[in-house]
């Protein structure tokens, strides 16, 4: 039989067959992943989970979709159990949410560490990725980095706070970890409650004060309610982070994108979210400014007296770290002011 005889519409449907095989192929490739978050999707960790996965479906061509959900899928205490057991695939947590859990991490959140989101983020993943102890007590999760905000300042509805006294007769929520043992160190009446709390707490007079860094005044819309805030050099206090991913998840994906996840998680993770969190600091600064906040610094004598309060927990700190696997604790924490010196 004659070649110019043979109908074409065999071969237009065998071709059309296999385009049809290969983009199912193609969508088959493609991994959706979820992103969970229990801050409004305007904050600065919402904005930068997201832009962290899209930045990786560019790199890796389009086998990674991200679909950031609705809403959260637990409450931030319970987030690291619920990425552990897949429902996200990407979230954050507060390690101080779950007090006991994480020990050896919470160096990162002693009095005046930094002025710089970046700086102590960066400085906290240097030090996590030399302390084997620290990866021990994420075991479960695919650790992407750990970070911290910036600086940690005290809000409150009634008054300027100006010395240690002030501190007392007022009630403040906080968020857990080394922040609950500075304020009681201090003599501060506090309750342990989420960050998304804060509004309906301080706005119904159940708290008047919080210890935030200046992003949430304008994050979790307190604006209205705060009246002054005490700054600190350095911060009163620190929060330390991590940003995780399910570890099944991240073991079923090709060998090209966990590369790609990998060049992206660590110092690369760390830097991208400090440094989103110092520019909406900046931009809190100025919003407080603009409403009429009043500021007060707190000055040297107000500064020695809340050093010699606390000067005790960082022995604490250490043997609890200590008894967790930590080697040489104090020399960490020693370290990590060191990195952070170098990166301000």
């Amino acid at each position: 039989m004659s070649i110019k005889n043979v109908s074409p519409l065999p071969l237009v449907r065998l071709a059309a067959g296999a385009a049809l095989a290969c983009m199912a192929l193609g969508a088959s490739a493609q991994t959706t992943l979820t992103l969970s978050s229990w801050v409004p999707p305007s904050h600065t960790l919402t904005e930068t989970q997201k832009e962290w996965c899209e930045m990786l479906a560019q790199k890796v061509a389009g086998k990674i979709k991200c679909n950031v959900l609705p809403r959260a899928v637990s409450a931030p205490p319970a987030t690291f159990d619920a990425v552990r057991n897949g429902l996200a695939d990407i979230s954050f947590t507060v390690h101080g949410y779950t007090p006991g859990r994480f020990a050896t991490t919470q160096f990162a959140e002693i009095p005046f560490l930094g002025q710089s989101a970046e700086a102590s983020s960066v400085a906290f993943q240097r030090i996590y990725e030399k302390q084997p102890a620290m990866a021990e007590e994420h075991k479960g999760v695919k650790v992407l980095a750990v970070f911290t905000h910036g600086p940690g300042i005290v809000f409150n509805t009634k008054r300027p706070i100006t010395k240690m006294d002030d501190l007392l007769g007022m009630k403040f929520r906080i968020g857990g970890g080394m922040v609950n043992d500075i304020s009681k160190a201090l003599g501060m009446n506090v309750t342990l409650k989420p960050a998304p709390e804060s509004y309906e707490l301080l706005s119904t007079g159940v708290m008047d004060g919080t210890l935030f860094p200046a992003e949430s005044v304008e994050g979790f819309k307190i604006d209205k309610v705060i009246k002054y805030a005490t700054l600190f050099p350095g911060g009163l206090y620190n929060t330390s982070f991590v940003f995780m991913m399910n570890q099944a998840k991240y073991d079923s994906l090709p060998p090209d994108v966990k590369k790609a996840i990998d060049e992206m998680s660590g110092e690369f993770a760390a830097r991208m979210i400090g440094k989103g969190w110092d520019k909406v600091d900046r931009r809190g600064m100025a919003f407080m400014q603009a409403n009429g906040v009043q500021f007060t610094k707190a000055d040297p004598a107000f500064v020695k007296a809340v050093t010699e309060k606390t000067s005790g927990l960082v022995d604490t700190w250490a043997k609890a770290a200590e008894a967790k696997g930590m080697k040489n604790p104090k020399k960490v924490l020693a370290d990590f002011r060191a990195e952070i010196a170098k990166l301000q």
